[in-house]
């Protein structure tokens, strides 16, 4: 009797557990309040029982699914154009599930690190954005709707990830990403579409850790990520022994009435590991109808081991996003980073490589050079940096006849100058209405065949500059805006600045 009531009790758990496990599922991704991808085919996927009969309802459409072996399936609904709210039904052996407030508009995934993550709020007790009170409190808006990625590193790629949608309100807005929320706003009020925009960064983080190991893996030119983190996983080495003495200084200044010591940034190690946060962050969301991306990352790539080989890491990083997301060329805005004082990184190399990227097909890079922070690495003025990539986005997306690049280097040529000497002559793409705002061009340096760069003079020639120095009379390259902090700008007729540049054909030699 006693055994006969244990037997029955474990079937009946067994058959609890089954019904448990047969359950219907969708991804957090597609949740109340999501947005859905408009004038695309809409994917809907997720987990029932092996081999369940599913029936997927959507405003009007009704389509069936099957889940596999393994109890996955996949489903895809015809275009819709934008509108809402709708209720999204799926339905199969058991209990059936329903998403509710489901817009249908444009989805832009935010990614990269610390620039791209910093808040409305801000970062408390070390960078602000401006005017945030005032953006906070103005937040609520029906148009937009937002999803933060929690922070995982993983081994190897996920399928879900924990978060759900949230409507647009101040208190949501306060902790979305600044730059992201600045850019959807803008979107949002030019195309009159609901705009769905979804967070996924972390800051400090190498672009090394966003690309995925078949990228990584299977790129003989990105073995050099590998040597980094061995360097890094070297100095971790020391870190434990690094903190406790940071400590015990700490401790030595409080007792002697002292202000606490600066001490380095000490990186979270997990976030550092090469394809960790692909794996945690993005992979999740490659199988969602997404319009496109904004990316604003590389100031952990200007240390001198990474920032050598970013221009092939950066336009490999778009590629394997592309490929993961199979969308064909998706739309990638990125930010090129702002001036700061970093005399020990090579930032110069970094914007450079990243201008080099709009080589790759649907880029678009905005320029920040002028709004930089010399002290601080996270500078306050977000909405300039949302507003060049809505540019972007209006131009290269959306269709406008509207200016939205910056000028950008096109060639350089010697020439003899009337006193004798030889000067270099650079033209510019995007250049209309070239000026300096009646300021010194102080941020020219020229160099000889050696490559050894010195300050050199400029003079504005029409929409050219002309370069020239008594220290190189035989010049062979000119560049723009190398220094961590550029002094000051060129701007076109839009008002937007000029990029960092060199005329190598390739400044790492």
């Amino acid at each position: 009797m006693r055994k006969s009531g244990i037997a029955l009790l474990l079937a009946g758990f067994a058959a609890f557990s089954f019904t448990l496990g047969a359950q219907v599922r969708l991804p957090h991704l597609i949740g109340d309040h999501a947005v859905l991808q408009r004038d695309r085919p809409i994917h809907i996927w997720g987990w029932a029982a092996p081999g369940a009969h599913l029936r997927v309802r959507f405003h009007g459409q009704s389509v069936r699914a099957e889940a596999d072996s393994l109890g996955t399936w996949s489903a895809w609904l015809a275009p819709e154009s934008a509108g809402g709210p709708y209720t999204l039904t799926v339905s199969g052996d058991g209990p059936a599930v329903t998403v509710s407030d489901l817009l249908v508009g444009d989805v832009w995934i935010a990614s990269g690190q610390s620039n791209m993550e910093m808040p409305l709020r801000g970062f408390p007790g070390s960078a602000v954005v401006k005017n945030a009170d005032q953006e906070i409190a103005a937040a609520a808006n029906p148009k937009l709707r937002l999803l933060v990625v929690d922070r995982k590193s993983s081994d190897f790629p996920q399928d879900d990830e924990p978060d759900t949608w949230t409507l647009c309100t101040p208190e949501t807005a306060a902790g979305f990403s600044a730059v992201g929320y600045f850019f959807g706003r803008d979107i949002a009020a030019k195309e009159n579409v609901p705009i769905g925009l979804i967070d996924s960064t972390w800051g400090g983080t190498p672009a090394d850790s966003w690309v995925s190991m078949d990228t990584l893996g299977t790129h003989p030119d990105l073995q050099p990520a590998f040597a980094s983190r061995a360097l890094f996983a070297d100095r971790l080495a020391k870190a434990d022994a690094q903190i406790a003495a940071e400590k015990r200084e700490d401790a030595a200044a409080k007792s002697a009435g002292q202000p606490a010591p600066r001490h380095p940034w000490h990186p979270d190690e997990v976030s550092w590991i090469p394809a960790a946060l692909y794996n945690g962050m993005i992979a999740p969301l490659t199988r969602l109808s997404v319009r496109g991306f904004i990316w604003y990352q590389g100031e952990t790539n200007s240390s001198q081991d990474r920032a050598r080989y970013y221009s092939t890491l950066f336009p490999a990083l778009i590629g394997d996003w592309r490929s993961h997301f199979a969308q064909g060329n998706l739309p990638f805005l990125f930010v090129q980073i702002a001036s700061f004082n970093s005399p020990q990184e090579d930032w110069g190399l970094v914007r450079d490589a990243q201008r080099r990227t709009l080589t790759v097909a649907r880029t678009a890079m905005a320029v920040t050079l002028d709004i930089g922070d010399p002290n601080n690495v996270h500078p306050a003025d977000k909405q300039t940096v949302g507003a060049r990539l809505a540019l972007a986005a209006r131009h290269i997306v959306y269709g406008e006849n509207i200016p939205y690049a910056s000028p950008l280097f096109r060639q350089a040529t010697t020439e003899l100058q009337p006193d004798g000497t030889t000067a270099m002559r650079v033209w510019f793409d995007h250049a209309d209405g070239l000026t300096s705002r009646g300021k010194p061009m102080d941020a020219f340096e020229l160099a000889g065949a050696d490559h050894h760069f010195m300050p050199a003079q400029a003079r504005m020639d029409g929409e050219t500059v002309v370069v020239s120095s008594e220290s190189v009379p035989h010049p062979v390259y000119v560049r723009y805006g190398w220094m961590g902090v550029v002094p000051d700008n060129l701007y076109n007729a839009a008002g937007l600045p000029a990029s960092t540049f060199t005329s190598e054909p390739d400044p790492q030699q």
